[in-house]
This record gives C-alpha cells, structure tokens and sequence, in this order.
C-alpha cells in the first residue's frame, strides 16, 4: 500500500483473494446511476454507496492467486468507480489497449458491451438488414448506431434535435428521424421500408411506435426506459408478425452466462484495436462536477458517454 495515491482521510483494506485494488483515473455515468439518486434501478445498493458502474485505472495491488499485476491499465465494470481508488473483483477488471485512453476505457464496457450483445447475440443482426435505434445519440444508442453499421445493417437513427442527428450520422447511421419533428414515427419508418430489428432503450411512446414498424419476423430488443415507462407492446402483433421480443440487461450476465460476457468484451476490444469503434465522449467533468454529469444526462443534453475525470 506504500505510495498509494488517494486521499490520506480514505482507508482502504489490502485486496483479499479474487480482488484487485484500482487507482481510478475516470468514470463514466450511465442512466442507472441517475436512477439510483431516486432508489429506482433495480440493483440500487443500500445506502451509503458510492456510485459508478464504470470506470478505468490502474492496478496498485492484487490478491492472491490474481494474474492482473501491478500497473496494469484496466476497464472496470462494477459499483464504486466514483472514487480515486477502490477494491473490486478481479473477474470485473479487464485489461485495455495501449492505445486507449482511460476517459475512451472508462464508458466502454457497459454501452459498448450492451450493443454488442444484444444486437449480435440476440437480435442476430444480418448484413443488409434495416435496424432502427431510439435515443441514437445517448450512450448506448449512439453506439447501437456504431455496431449496427460496422455489421452491414441500415441504421435508422431516431434523435431529438439536428445536432444529436449529425452525431449519429457521423456513427454510421444511414436514414435520420428528428423525434421533436415527427408527428408519426411508426409512420415514418414504414415509408422507410419498414425495420427488422428496433433497438430500444427509451419504451415509452417511441417504443410503441417502433414496434409497429417491424417487418415479419422481426426482433425488439427492450434496452431500457429512459422515456419514464416501458412500452407498451401489442402481444397479438407480435404472434401473427412472428416477432420476438428481448429483454435485455447486459449487467446480469455476469451471473447468467460470464464466460460469454468476457469473450464478447474480448472481441469488442478486438473491434477496437482494428479501429473499428470510436468511442464518443460528449463531455468531460472533474469529480468535484458530478452533480452537473447527473444534470446532463437528465435534461437529455449530452451526447455519448459522459466521463467524470478523477
């Protein structure tokens, strides 16, 4: 523990078997963050917690029997990144690329993983199809927008404002839809040719209106509800359309199936080393900022991922 940067006030124990401890160097804030100010998320610890679900930084210390040795660069991907160190499990620590910045490593995993996830091992997304992405410039959308095309897929991206469009536009998508000018959205995609997989992480209306312009034998991946509701989906629709409908929560691999959670964090690192996937970082704030990270993500003003340096 000789030399450990952090604040003389914090005290933290040696890492015990299976854990490692991280000098965080920046944290990335996700829409559960948010929803856990309110108790609202479904894995909300108890009070006092320290927030953050990702981050990046650098291994001080390892336990026994741990192979990530001392001052190896890590992508973290559990509770408590919001500190300048903390002690995590090993298995949620995962060497980065050289070339990778930590404010890029630090909202990777989780955006990133869920995409990646879902559109390629749920959804099966195929070169040539048409996907539609709700909330194309937020987290996980705008990197929804980045897979989808890197797959060979039409991507419609669907984002409030000209400005979060020509982000999405720059990510790959093909075909944009301004959500505060279209009076019909299910409209619109169906004029469009109609969509084969919906990519949702907003419910609510828009999700609705989505799913209604999902071809036969279509697929609806159910992201999350940044709108305020889940939508709400006609089951009869999707029976005589022979739609499938997935519910997806990239976190909860970790006790569903991990060894699949790790292999595709492998190839997403793969996919960035080749130079394959960007990662977009809309705003960048000191620690001492945090309440003004939590304010852009609820006024929906930022763009990507938004990183708390530390």
């Amino acid at each position: 523990m000789t030399g450990l940067p952090v604040s003389a006030t914090m005290s933290l124990e040696p890492p015990g078997p299976g854990q490692v401890l991280v000098r965080m160097r920046a944290a990335a804030l996700n829409f559960a963050d948010l929803l856990m100010t309110t108790g609202r998320y479904q894995e909300t610890p108890p009070l006092p917690f320290i927030p953050g679900l990702e981050g990046a930084g650098e291994v001080l210390a390892a336990g026994p029997d741990v192979a990530l040795a001392p001052g190896t660069r890590v992508a973290v991907q559990a509770q408590g990144t919001m500190a300048e160190a903390n002690l995590f499990p090993a298995a949620a620590c995962h060497p980065i690329p050289d070339a990778m910045s930590h404010e890029a490593a630090a909202g990777f995993l989780i955006a990133y993983g869920t995409s990646h996830f879902a559109l390629t091992l749920r959804a099966g997304l195929r070169p040539g199809e048409t996907l539609a992405v709700l909330g194309a410039a937020g987290g996980v959308g705008l990197t929804a927008v980045e897979i989808g095309a890197a797959l060979g897929a039409r991507v419609i991206a669907v984002a409030r404002g000209e400005d979060k469009l020509a982000v999405a536009r720059a990510a790959g998508a093909a075909v944009c839809i301004d959500s505060a000018t279209c009076p019909d959205l299910r409209a619109a995609l169906r004029d469009l040719g109609g969509v084969d997989v919906v990519y949702d992480p907003v419910g609510d209306a828009p999700g609705e209106a989505a799913f209604g312009a999902l071809r036969p034998g279509g697929r609806f991946l159910v992201i999350g509800f940044a709108g305020g509701k889940p939508p709400a989906l006609p089951l009869n629709h999707a029976l005589v359309k022979n739609i499938a409908i997935h519910g997806f929560y990239w976190g909860g691999y970790h006790k569903l199936d991990p060894d699949l959670l790790r292999r595709d964090i492998a190839a997403l690192f793969a996919l960035y080393e080749q130079g394959r996937l960007h990662p977009h970082v809309g705003a960048t704030l000191p620690l001492d900022r945090l309440a003004d990270g939590y304010a852009l993500l609820e006024s929906r003003r930022s763009t990507g991922k938004v990183i708390v340096s530390i």
